[in-house]
């Protein structure tokens, strides 16, 4: 096993609604399952539109609805900058194709998926589209829905996560 923890980072556009909920239920995940001291869980946006700024405000209630304190969070941007440093990301969550696409650019080597390839129950459905929704210009539902993909999809990024310590 690595002596440096795996760094897993969660992208979205801004870093105010998706990938701020990804950070904080496989943060959860990843503290139930013991191993907080073996991955590092964080995120950030392709954009830098919010740099510094919390998540938004719906995040933060829906994630508080379900258990999870996301008030912390501070927005930060993803840089190539970030694949050169010691702590580079072992594992890019991206949120939607776009943001793959962005993370594929930026770090060509890098281990990137789409968030949502992790659920188990959308592998016997390759036709699936695997982004998950930008929530922002919707109401709380949009929200709900988000967060709902995300706790499907976390399982799978751990039980993946979990082979990657082996």
């Amino acid at each position: 096993m690595s002596s440096s923890p795996l760094r897993v980072t969660a992208v979205c556009s801004g870093n105010i609604c998706r990938s701020p909920m990804a950070e904080y239920v496989l943060r959860a995940a990843v503290e139930d399952a013991g191993l907080s001291h073996a991955i590092v869980v964080d995120s950030a946006g392709v954009g830098a539109w919010h740099v510094g700024d919390g998540a938004d405000r719906r995040s933060v209630a829906v994630l508080a609805k379900h258990g999870y304190d996301g008030s912390a969070h501070r927005v930060q941007q993803i840089t190539s900058s970030w694949f050169e440093a010691d702590d580079a990301p072992a594992l890019l969550l991206a949120m939607d194709s776009s943001h793959y696409a962005a993370l594929r650019r930026m770090a060509p080597d890098a281990d990137v998926r789409m968030m949502r390839s992790f659920d188990a129950r959308l592998a016997a459905r390759p036709d699936t589209d695997l982004d998950v929704p930008d929530p922002y210009y919707g109401g709380g539902d949009g929200f709900e829905t988000v967060l709902q993909m995300i706790e499907r999809a976390t399982p799978g990024v751990l039980t993946y996560l979990k082979t990657r310590l082996a």
